[in-house]
C-alpha cells in the first residue's frame, strides 16, 4: 500500500469517527468519547503521513494556521471538522497544500472538543 493510499485510508476513518460521534452525541457519552478519541488518532496519523509526502516536495513549516477557535457546539465543531475532511479528500489530487492545510484545521476542531471534554471530566472529578 503506497503512503498515498494509506493518507487517503486515514481520512475515510477519521470521517467515519466523526460521523459516528456525531450519531452517539448525547445518547452514549462512552462512544461518543472513543470516536472522537479515535478520529484524533487518525487525523494525527494523516498528518504525519503528510509530512512524508510533503517534506520531500516543499516545505510546510509555515503552512500551519494557527485557528482561533472559540467555544462551540461539540456538534457544530465536529461537523466543521468533517467538512474540512470532505475538502481535503476533493482536494487531494489538485492541491495537496490545501488537503494537508485541510486535515490540520480539522485536527484543530476535533481538539477543541477534546479539549471541552478533559474540562467536564475534571469539573465532574472535583465534586
Amino acid at each position: 500500500m503506497t503512503v498515498n493510499e494509506k493518507l487517503l485510508k486515514a481520512l475515510e476513518s477519521a470521517t467515519r469517527y466523526l460521523e459516528v460521534s456525531l450519531s452517539t452525541l448525547g445518547n452514549d457519552e462512552k462512544a461518543f468519547t472513543d470516536n472522537i478519541w479515535h478520529a484524533a488518532a487518525e487525523l494525527e496519523y494523516a498528518l504525519f503521513l503528510f509530512s512524508l509526502i510533503l517534506e520531500e516536495e516543499n516545505d510546510v513549516s509555515g503552512l500551519k494556521p494557527n485557528p482561533e477557535i472559540k467555544k462551540g457546539e461539540a456538534k457544530e465543531l465536529l461537523a466543521t471538522a468533517r467538512s474540512f475532511l470532505v475538502e481535503s479528500k476533493n482536494s487531494f489530487n489538485e492541491n495537496l497544500m490545501n488537503a494537508y492545510k485541510c486535515v490540520y484545521m480539522a485536527r484543530h476542531y476535533v481538539f477543541r472538543v477534546q479539549e471541552e471534554l478533559a474540562r467536564k471530566k475534571r469539573e465532574a472529578s472535583r465534586k
